[in-house]
């Protein structure tokens, strides 16, 4: 029988899936619910299996790795491609490769729950009542009426746009390709990064991750924005700089943050980020719904049937040219 691992199982939420019985008698399935940075612990972990199923990107198969995982016939990722597998070392390697379909409402959902948590001060004030206190300072501010900037408007980041309108509040937007045609169509106006700091009361953070992203948001550009202002970002942690964000946030120089991504995931237990009464953490939790799930997971699997019966999975991610 073929042997399929499910890797970066957090909280076992994978596993639990109901779509793996599908697989029963086909694969015998091992969950493992932590994540190894290290190469060494991964390769000998993974060395049995034949099938591995990743979620998103929380492990990075680079060649090193693939070149040492000699069992391994196929990689179906939970969730899109981003980067995440040496697609040519794989293929090289004869390791199949298939990615899934997001909801598509998940992360923007979860944004506007973090952006409206943190404006009005729901986990601090659910704290505060629990230990017996009631309404508890500074006090919260309305979001009719003051600026929204969205860095990326995109697929998220044009449903936060409609968002803010429906607030009442007034968007910016920046983008790398975004015309003004764009960012009018979807009743934003289009300035650069520097002016969307500089005027925006909540900034909310939607780019992709890449070469031209990381790092995006330095020292400089937090230090552009209002003292009252607060920051979102539900997209990749290294978008930002977060030691100048802790700063920031330490010093008080804007309002707040709320994150849902870091630079490492999961959050070390001594960050200086849990530290701050000022800032709202979720541990990536952006796509981490029951409805998004059984699309990641119900995917994946039709993809590992495919392959067990012999046939070209659906959503074979091959190397870009």
């Amino acid at each position: 029988m073929k042997r399929l691992a499910i890797i970066d199982d957090w909280g076992g939420m994978v596993s639990a899936q109901t779509v793996w019985k599908r697989l029963e008698g086909r694969a015998r399935i091992d969950a493992f619910q932590d994540t190894l940075a290290d190469e060494d612990a991964l390769a000998q972990r993974l060395a049995p299996y034949e099938i591995v199923v990743p979620t998103r990107e929380r492990t990075f198969f680079r060649a090193s790795l693939l070149g040492r995982l000699s069992a391994l016939r196929m990689i179906a990722i939970g969730g899109r491609w981003t980067g995440q597998v040496d697609l040519a070392a794989a293929a090289a390697r004869g390791v199949v490769v298939t990615d899934t379909e997001g909801s598509g409402v998940n992360a923007f959902e979860h944004t506007v729950a973090l952006m409206m948590a943190l404006v009005r001060r729901v986990p601090q004030e659910d704290r505060a009542t629990r230990e017996g206190h009631w309404q508890t300072p500074p006090i919260g501010v309305d979001m009719h009426g003051k600026t929204l900037g969205v860095i990326g408007l995109g697929r998220i980041g044009g449903k936060m746009a409609a968002f803010g309108r429906l607030l009442g509040m007034r968007v910016l937007a920046t983008g790398i390709t975004l015309t003004d045609e764009r960012a009018a169509a979807a009743g934003a106006t289009r300035v650069d990064l520097d002016t969307l700091l500089r005027d925006s009361d909540v900034v909310s953070v939607h780019y992709r991750l890449s070469d031209k992203t990381r790092g995006l948001i330095t020292a400089r550009h937090l230090g552009l924005m209002k003292p009252g202002a607060f920051l979102v970002n539900t997209a990749r942690g290294p978008i930002v700089d977060e030691r100048a964000l802790v700063d920031a946030l330490r010093a008080r120089r804007i309002a707040g943050a709320a994150l849902d991504v870091f630079d490492v995931e999961p959050l070390p237990k001594n960050h200086p980020l849990l530290a701050l009464d000022n800032v709202v953490l979720t541990p990536h939790l952006g796509f981490v719904t029951a409805e998004g799930y059984g699309i990641f997971f119900g995917q994946a699997t039709e993809s590992i049937l495919a392959y067990l019966d012999g046939k070209t999975p659906p959503r074979v991610v091959t190397a870009r040219s």
